[in-house]
């Protein structure tokens, strides 16, 4: 499959790197997400915290051939409707301070 579809690619740009929560669908989902270093290889495991269902995938972006999703034994249909539905929690949010105890 090619995957230039830009909503695919912009939505995949939003997963950050490493390891997130979030939600798609009705659940809450963990996510990890490991890019290359030269940006020609994007890697994605995803699992359903409340079950058993999985995610997973790469995705190769070669300038000769385009980029080409790599699902891993699942349908690219099921990583396309994951990658456009899962809602990353924001991490920008303020963490609050841990409250001292003793403190006036």
């Amino acid at each position: 499959m090619n995957t230039a579809d830009d909503s695919f690619t912009r939505a995949l740009a939003r997963i950050p790197e490493g390891y997130s929560e979030g939600d798609f669908g009705a659940g809450r989902w963990g996510v990890t997400v490991k890019r290359s270093p030269d940006g020609k290889r994007v890697w994605l495991y995803a699992e359903d915290l409340a079950g058993s269902d999985i995610v997973s995938f790469n995705l190769y972006l070669l300038e000769a051939s385009g980029s080409t999703l790599k699902p891993c034994e699942m349908s690219s249909e099921k990583v396309i409707a994951f990658v456009l539905g899962y809602r990353p929690d924001k991490q920008d949010q303020p963490k609050l301070p841990a409250k001292r105890s003793g403190s006036r």
